[in-house]
């Protein structure tokens, strides 16, 4: 199996880039994964066989997907990417002969579990997934290599890049040194110890001199002192570090998070971004814990196994064999303990989503009186995890064990000949606790050393995730640079825009849009669910880029405009806006650590929530729950329109800003808000004919196209797209 090109699949949805990835590697040729990813149009439901298809065919692949028999299978060029459970992508890479089927073991690389052997009947119940006609089939994606693909220089590896870790020690080097300094003299202190045991009884027993006895005593009781005083302060110095190197590996994890676009976020589920925050913790204890230490730990093996040689090369050439022994079979370990890490990294992600939905739907979950199903779901992930659990004991068992007999055994035969040595004449009895002395300190550097082993491979995996979020492009480029001024003309302008969401066979859901939005206007988009408007607004906020077509502001392409900077100038509500857990003041104050009252005033005012304010116990400064628990619906988006006049912007965008609200109060809110949207530029979307029904121009969308535009009562003559969306609700009126 060694000979196959295996890549383990670091998040839930990755298994179809991965697999094209071992595929061209297997030719040859390199692609990161971000890069597959992209040209794949993966999203959070991950990719179909067609975003796989497309990918290959853009890298230098042709590409046949089809359902076929196993006979079929057979005789197909390999390696090939199969559909596995009907919910996963592995790679098939050799299929044994046709004799005694039975018997045939099928060789596969599954990016969730690593490389593995299946035989006849497991594959096929993996992978048949149809029958026509009589006969049973499954779903193959076969690539060939084109001289395209060769012709191509693939893409840098993702290296580790263990310097961007280091440098978060070397910013606290003095009191590093400081550490290593007391490691030094710690190690001293203990290599005094069994010269001083040695001396007890070859000299102070044997001699019967009781006051010699006295003074060693005093001096060990002086080294213990000087011990613990050293490990006490290194014990501080060391929580100091690490807690500081946490919050600073953390920080930075969150800093780069916010940098990225949204596109980032649409396609990763809440599950692998938590658990990679809590990969974090294992980098920190490697860089604090076991990095530190293992220094210290040789430090104090060289100095030992060096004394344990000066008192006997004998038991020094078998403290070496047993030691290069214990290593040799701990490290055989590693490769199946790395295989049960990423599989314990994808339980652990879908048990966090997992959770994370129970939790936040626990309404839909009760009024649909699913609780029993959703519970079964949860205790299935239990049973995952149990599984797993038990394979990782077992490892760690059948390692332990036999790590323990060499251990052991070595100690044992030490034993034996230090003690025929004291017999034979050639040691003394003081020499002999020395030596025993010595082994017992050089064991655990040993042992500290494989730990150190297995956490580092914790720590390399754990790098392998975060390193590939920090090289992800950040939304907004350090090196480019960005217009901070809006230009003098602050009319918008779209120009033959169209914009597919990512995944293969998607539909374009604008297509060709030419728009003018003029500054000091309100314009209003109207259409059909799934048109289209929300898209617009997505595109205008820069949370997407176009695949075809611009949009400027004024003569200036949005593109040279700061990201930042331009959010900055909008005031926006959007259908599923978030309502922090905090008070209401900081909701609508997003961004200010300290809240202007009179701004705070005014854009309570405006959204009419003066009286639910009047209504609370602590006015403002009331908390509220995650995503507006404690309030109602209608609540939550008076809040959120009282948060976008607060920026006072030059533009608004509102999606669907009203829809949730009574009547009286979308009234009162919008009488309020035409003497505010005054010289400012409005984009409205919605359903309701009492929210577009002023606006200065109304654009009616359909299946992403302009089917019309005007004033209401330019539209409503007409009586075209827009009348038919609208006439209930004139009628109501009437």
């Amino acid at each position: 199996m060694k000979k196959f090109t295996f890549y383990k699949q670091p998040d839930q949805m990755d298994c179809g880039p991965t697999c094209l990835r071992m595929v061209a590697k297997h030719y040859g040729k390199n692609f990161t994964l971000q890069r597959l990813r992209e040209i794949s149009g993966i999203n959070r439901e991950g990719v179909s066989l067609l975003g796989i298809s497309e990918a290959a065919e853009k890298i230098g692949f042709r590409t046949i997907g089809s359902k076929v028999t196993l006979r079929e299978l057979s005789e197909m060029e390999l390696p090939m990417i199969l559909h596995w459970n009907q919910n996963h992508f592995v790679v098939l890479y050799k299929v044994p002969p046709k004799s005694s089927p039975k018997g045939r073991i099928f060789y596969i690389a599954d990016p969730a579990k690593g490389l593995i052997t299946y035989t006849h009947d497991k594959f096929i119940k993996g992978w048949l997934s149809t029958h026509q006609n009589g006969e049973s089939k499954g779903i193959v994606l076969t690539l060939s290599p084109t001289p395209e693909l060769y012709a191509q220089d693939g893409d840098k590896g993702d290296g580790l890049n263990w310097s961007y870790l280091l440098r978060y020690l070397y910013q606290y080097k003095r009191l590093v040194i400081q550490l290593f300094a007391g490691l030094g003299v710690g190690s001293l202190l203990q290599l005094i110890v069994p010269f001083l045991t040695q001396s007890i009884v070859d000299i102070g027993i044997n001699t019967r001199n009781l006051n010699f006895i006295y003074i060693i005593l005093i001096a060990q009781s002086m080294l213990f002192l000087g011990r613990m005083s050293v490990d006490f302060i290194r014990s501080w110095i060391l929580l100091h570090i690490s807690t500081r190197i946490n919050i600073s590996i953390l920080t930075d994890f969150l800093i780069k998070m916010m940098k990225l676009p949204m596109s980032f976020f649409d396609t990763k589920m809440t599950g692998d971004i938590m658990q990679r925050m809590s990969d974090q913790g294992r980098i920190q204890s490697f860089l604090t814990g076991s990095t530190l230490n293992i220094i210290f730990s040789m430090f104090n093996l060289v100095l030992f196994a060096g004394v344990l040689a000066y008192y006997n090369l004998s038991v020094f050439f078998i403290f070496l064999v047993a030691s290069v022994l214990y290593s040799l079979w701990v490290i055989a370990f590693l490769k199946k303990r790395r295989d049960l890490d990423f599989k314990r990294f994808d339980l652990s992600s879908k048990n966090q989503s997992a959770i994370v939905q129970l939790i936040g739907g626990m309404q839909e979950i009760k009024l649909n009186n699913c609780e029993q199903q959703k519970r079964w779901e949860w205790e299935r992930l239990q049973a995952g995890l149990f599984k797993f659990s038990i394979k990782s004991l077992s490892l760690g068992q059948l390692q332990q064990s036999g790590a323990f007999f060499i251990n052991e055994g070595k100690n044992i035969l030490i034993t034996f000949l230090v003690a025929k040595s004291v017999i034979d004449g050639n040691l003394t009895l003081g020499g002999m606790m020395a030596i025993q002395y010595i082994v017992g300190q050089v064991n655990s550097p040993i042992e500290q050393l494989l730990g150190f082993i297995q956490s580092l491979q914790d720590a390399k995996i754990s790098l392998e995730r975060l390193n590939e979020i920090h090289q992800l492009d950040d939304e907004e480029p350090s090196d480019k640079m960005f217009l901070r001024e809006l230009p003098s003309s602050k009319d918008i302008s779209l120009n033959n825009l169209t914009f597919t969401y990512p995944g293969a066979g998607n539909e374009p859901v604008l297509k060709g849009i030419d728009l003018a939005i003029p500054e000091g206007k309100t314009t209003a988009i109207v259409g059909m669910s799934g048109s289209g408007k929300t898209t617009i607004l997505k595109l205008l906020l820069r949370f997407y880029i176009p695949q075809k077509g611009e949009i400027k502001v004024g003569s200036t392409h949005i593109d040279q405009i700061g990201y930042r900077f331009w959010r900055g100038q909008c005031g926006i509500v959007m259908q599923d806006g978030f309502i922090f857990s905090d008070s209401i003041a900081k909701n609508i104050a997003v961004g200010d650590e300290y809240p202007d009252m009179e701004k705070l005033k005014h854009a309570v005012k405006m959204a009419n929530i003066g009286d639910l304010i009047e209504d609370l116990p602590l006015g403002l400064h009331t908390k509220i729950g995650a995503e507006g628990n404690g309030i109602s619906a209608g609540q939550k988006q008076r809040i959120l329109i009282a948060r976008a006049v607060y920026k006072s912007p030059e533009y608004i965008f509102f999606d669907e800003a009203t829809n949730s609200l009574d009547a009286n109060n979308e009234s009162i809110i919008m009488e309020n808000l035409e003497s505010f949207f005054k010289g400012k530029t409005v984009v409205v979307v919605a359903h309701r004919l009492s929210t577009v029904k002023n606006a200065d121009n109304i654009i009616v969308l359909d299946k992403g196209v302009i089917t019309e535009q005007g004033t209401h009562a330019e539209l409503t003559r007409a009586k075209g797209e827009y009348y038919n969306l609208v006439k209930n609700q004139l009628e109501l009126g009437d």
